[in-house]
């Protein structure tokens, strides 16, 4: 009989971990973490800026991973925002830009090398489950809480 709790939780955890090791061992060279790959990427996604809440709402971290990102990521001089300002907007300087695209780069490779046995059919079947399972997850736990 199939584990189908434990096949779900595990393989989704397992998934979780081996993108967020990716992203870490993507990122050396430029002396970043998972937090801020994401936050270039959002940040790149909409050039025209967002704010820390966006970002914190987009990236699903909390408040705290989302300011020391930023200063790190400001630090660096690859984002300009006015810290003190409250909902300040946030965005890529252009040396960011160029994270950004060594960013991408490095996301579609790892993309492509995660869906590599996957037809175009089957991996547009893939999302779109996936997608709604977490929708479908999101709603329970809405109701629940």
């Amino acid at each position: 009989m199939e584990k189908i709790f434990e096949t779900f939780t595990v393989t989704i955890l397992k998934i979780n971990k081996l993108v967020n090791k990716i992203k870490l061992f993507e990122m050396q060279e430029f002396d970043l973490k998972s937090v801020h790959v994401m936050c270039v990427y959002y940040l790149n996604e909409s050039r025209g800026g967002l704010t820390a809440s966006e970002l914190m709402r987009l990236t699903l971290e909390d408040k705290a991973a989302i300011s020391r990102a930023l200063k790190t990521l400001s630090d660096k001089g690859y984002i300009s925002y006015n810290a003190n300002t409250y909902n300040a907007e946030i965005t890529l300087t252009e040396e960011g830009v160029k994270i950004a695209e060594a960013i991408n780069g490095k996301a579609a490779r790892a993309v492509a090398a995660g869906s590599a046995d996957f037809s175009e059919e089957e991996r547009l079947f893939f999302y779109q489950s996936l997608k709604k399972i977490a929708d479908n997850l999101e709603n329970y736990y809405r109701k629940l809480y």
